[in-house]
């Protein structure tokens, strides 16, 4: 809190607190005609619909018992921790003035299963980061500051929502490079 010229308390935008509110339905539609008579006798596929975006078709691994073709639960987790990380790490780098001209993450996660049930024990994100060799973005910078720009990972997860929603360790591997100068 800071205090106002007429001695109120207000809150400054990093102490409010801010609510957005997400709505995801999701139909199963592997009801193969007897429903979950037993094990072996039903669909893993769903649809997930969200108001004013493509459906998203989807099934179990092909472990349980689903289709290999559709994205998992497992693929969209991996998915929103690597999507999430990679655009608070954008975000980052545009207000520090860092030119990134590519991102690539390969994801990865580690299900262990036990006792009947199961949890992801392990996550690990390795962007791979290409920055402008030239201009370096508005302030004028000749060189790109490869360091800054590894260290803004560290912030990126520090900001990124959904890996502040998760109980496991996301270790993030990064590699920062330039662009290829021609020549």
């Amino acid at each position: 809190m800071t205090q106002s010229t007429n001695g109120t308390e207000r809150m400054t935008p990093r102490e409010r607190t801010i609510e957005h509110r997400y709505e995801a339905t999701l139909t199963w539609t592997g009801n193969e005609g007897t429903g979950t008579k037993d094990y072996r006798s039903y669909g893993r596929s769903y649809v997930v619909a969200v108001e004013g975006k493509p459906e998203l078709r989807g099934s179990a691994d092909p472990m349980f018992r689903g289709d290999a073709a559709l994205h998992n639960p497992e693929d969209l987790f991996l998915a929103a921790l690597s999507g999430c990380h990679m655009l608070s790490y954008l975000a980052l780098c545009a207000r520090r003035g860092l030119r990134v001209l590519a991102y690539e993450d390969r994801a990865s996660g580690v299900l262990t299963l036990e006792g009947g049930g199961g949890r992801f024990t392990e996550i690990e994100l390795n962007p791979v980061v290409t920055l402008a060799g030239g201009d370096g973005g508005s302030a004028g910078v000749d060189t790109v500051d490869l360091e800054l720009a590894e260290a803004l990972h560290e912030t990126a997860h520090e900001q990124c929502f959904i890996a502040n929603s998760v109980s496991i360790p996301v270790r993030c591997n990064p590699t920062v490079r330039r662009e290829a100068t021609p020549g």
